[in-house]
């Protein structure tokens, strides 16, 4: 085998290992697969060269053109996942656990290219919430936007997902507009390099946008400030460690964890031995066991089962484990493969023995494995290993120690209660599960576990196989936790790119706010002009660009028709004496889908034109009540475009419906497609 010498990449180019130079060997046979050295590298340059090249490049794209470059890089590397697999196969990993680390990390790019375009605006700013009327007169608004932090994002990963931990980190940060640092974790920083190596290659990043460290991370923190990030996937001892640089704290750098997490599956009272529920309990141990040998952030630890059905599940999950291949990664028998390295296959049986000092071992032995076309001693191999605790009340080890490798301790529980004070003892995790049915069960395991887990899942026959599986972090959802799990927030759609980016409060006037974000608000300036505003192609029209329309009469006719034609004879149309009896009528009044009706027959320019479709509709509200013999008249204002491609954009209108006295009686958003 080729020896990599691995390469950092900073500020623009690649530089060999130098200085104290070590050699990465394969989990599986134990030859030397690379050498790291983190020599030669200017850090305070790194950094200054993120700060003043990669963060103004990121910063002068939209939101949607960082979508569309991280699409573009999804596509890329999704070309070319091949030769990864192959380098995974050195870590230990099988193909479908190297499935989990390198396509779970490109569709999560892909995750956020989509959110970044539909969920963030085509824009430089983005608007937080709701608008904050300030004033009685409505001359004083109050916004939150968030802007890109004019820093370095620092990114510290663990060994366990070399491509999936270093891109999960990247979508969101380069995302949000801000340049990162990559720092993998040096026992499978072969991986991480190749994968890094191809997205330089593609040519898709701006400058800067990107560095990398093979190696130590030499006085780099030191050079952090009150703009920059630290995100850390680890330990909790390095975590630690990391969290108490007086320069971090001194400069209010901020800090995102993930680390240690001792999450715990629970079995629901209703799930006894021959429903879906247990069987599909049983197999989701056995792959959160044996995926990763073990070595995932989320695995199942602590398996908190009905003490009536604690020996079912132990004689159920040891039949799957002992029909478990384990061996050379390669091999298409091969269920589970080695451990990333010797060191770590050494901390596991630490750990374990300490785990055995409050449970029995009911399967494996941590000293001895039967390994298939693999040779055992040079491999980090081990056996999985199942526990059990007849006393986790009194037990402390099986709540605080975690062997983060193919290890679980069953133990049973009282009732729902009990279950979930048990799920808590590990002072907060990553994720915690459910097997159940019962809707009742699962609400009170919100309610009594909820704040001492990031996630919580819940599986039984219904959600079958769409679900994901415990294990799985999805870009969509917080991956992170509270306690000892770091108290981080990684990912979770577009609430991980606001960690890289700064919330600031607004107020203003409504021209002013209008010019900052980018959205006509009311109480602004409107463009009055001859032209209708459906005339007008995307590129032309302007926000602001108001209709007002002409007023027409509801009349006792019209309602009446209207129920008739539509079957809404609902009393408070037909009835003038009950509808004077509600409290929120004077008397007979008209649907409030009539009243859209005839604001539409008053705005809608009919013939063909720039308009392509009213696809919607939001924040619909009716604010008084309409009486026959009142006229209605409607303001049509352009309130924020959105370009889609490259022949149509939404454009989303600000519609207010009066009356005859200047009241506004309804108010909502319509969305139109129009034409470039």
């Amino acid at each position: 085998m080729t020896i990599i010498p691995l390469h950092s990449y900073a500020t623009g180019r690649w530089i060999g290992p130098a200085g104290n130079i070590s050699t990465l060997r394969s989990a599986v046979t134990g030859e030397a697969v690379a050498e790291i050295g983190g020599g030669g590298l200017d850090y305070a340059g790194m950094a200054e060269h993120a700060r003043r090249t990669g963060g103004p490049a990121l910063r002068a794209m939209t939101f949607h053109q960082r979508a569309a470059m991280l699409k573009a890089l999804a596509q890329y590397l999704n070309e070319r996942r091949d030769p990864l697999y192959e380098l995974s196969y050195e870590t230990g990993a099988t193909k479908a656990d190297s499935m989990i680390d390198i396509d779970g990390g490109i569709g999560t790019l892909f995750v956020y290219a989509s959110k970044g375009k539909r969920e963030l605006p085509d824009d430089t700013i983005y608007v937080d919430g709701a608008l904050e009327q300030l004033s009685r007169g409505g001359n004083f608004l109050g916004q939150h936007v968030a802007t890109s932090l004019q820093g370095v994002a620092v990114h510290i990963n663990a060994f366990n997902f070399p491509v999936w931990g270093m891109l999960e980190k990247l979508a969101p940060t380069l995302l949000a507009g801000v340049p990162a640092i990559v720092k993998p974790a040096s026992a499978t920083a072969w991986l991480t390099e190749a994968a890094f190596r191809m997205m330089i290659e593609s040519g898709l990043l701006p400058e800067g946008a990107v560095q990398l460290i093979a190696g130590p991370t030499g006085d780099l923190l030191d050079r952090l400030g009150w703009q920059d990030v630290v995100s850390f996937t680890g330990s909790a001892a390095t975590a630690g460690m990391l969290r108490a640089n007086p320069h971090l704290i001194r400069n209010s750098v901020r800090f995102i964890a993930e680390q240690d997490s001792l999450n715990a599956s629970i079995l629901g009272p209703d799930a006894s031995p021959g429903t879906p529920e247990f069987d599909a309990f049983v197999k989701e141990v056995h792959r959160e066991m044996t995926a990763k040998a073990g070595q995932k952030c989320t695995a199942m630890r602590r398996l908190i089962v009905p003490a009536a059905h604690r020996d079912a599940v132990i004689e159920a999950v040891a039949d799957r484990l002992a029909k478990t291949v384990i061996g050379n990664p390669r091999d298409e028998a091969t269920r589970m493969g080695a451990l990333a390295s010797l060191a770590q296959r050494d901390d596991v049986r630490e750990k374990v023995e300490a785990i055995a000092r409050e449970a029995r071992l009911v399967h494996g032995d941590p000293r001895k494995v039967d390994v298939s076309a693999a040779d055992a001693e040079k491999g980090a191999f081990i056996s999985p290993l199942l526990f059990a605790c007849d006393d986790p009340d009194s037990a402390e080890g099986i709540h605080a120690v975690e062997a983060f490798g193919p290890v679980s301790t069953v133990m049973g529980y009282r009732d729902i209660a009990h279950a979930a004070a048990l799920a808590n003892r590990g002072g907060g995790s990553l994720v915690a599960s459910v097997f159940t049915r019962d809707p009742a069960v699962a609400r009170q395991v919100v309610e009594v576990a909820g704040a001492f887990h990031g996630r919580l899942y819940f599986a039984n026959r219904d959600t079958g196989k769409e679900a994901t599986g415990h294990g799985s972090p999805l870009p969509h959802m917080v991956h992170g936790g509270p306690g000892r799990a770091g108290g981080g927030e990684e990912m979770g759609g577009i609430r991980g790119v606001m960690h890289y980016m700064q919330r600031t409060a607004i107020q203003a006037s409504p021209d002013l706010m209008t010019g900052i974000t980018g959205g006509w608000v009311a109480g602004a300036k409107t463009l009055e002009k001859d032209r209708h505003p459906f005339r007008m192609r995307f590129p032309d029209l302007e926000i602001g660009h108001t209709l007002w329309t002409k007023s027409r009469q509801v009349t006792l006719e019209d309602i009446e028709h209207f129920a008739e034609f539509t079957g809404d004879t609902f009393y408070a149309h037909m009835d003038e004496e009950a509808a004077k009896a509600n409290p929120l009528f004077p008397g007979r009044v008209a649907h409030g889908y009539l009243i859209l009706s005839f604001a539409a027959g008053l705005f809608v320019d009919p013939a063909p034109g720039p308009v392509l479709a009213n696809y919607g509709l939001d924040n619909l509200r009716f604010m008084k009540p309409v009486s026959p013999g009142d006229s209605l008249k409607v303001r049509l204002t352009a309130k924020t475009k959105t370009r889609r491609n490259d022949e149509y954009g939404e454009v989303r209108w600000d519609v207010a419906v009066v009356n005859q006295d200047g009241e506004q009686v309804a108010g909502y958003e319509l969305l139109t497609m129009n034409a470039m």
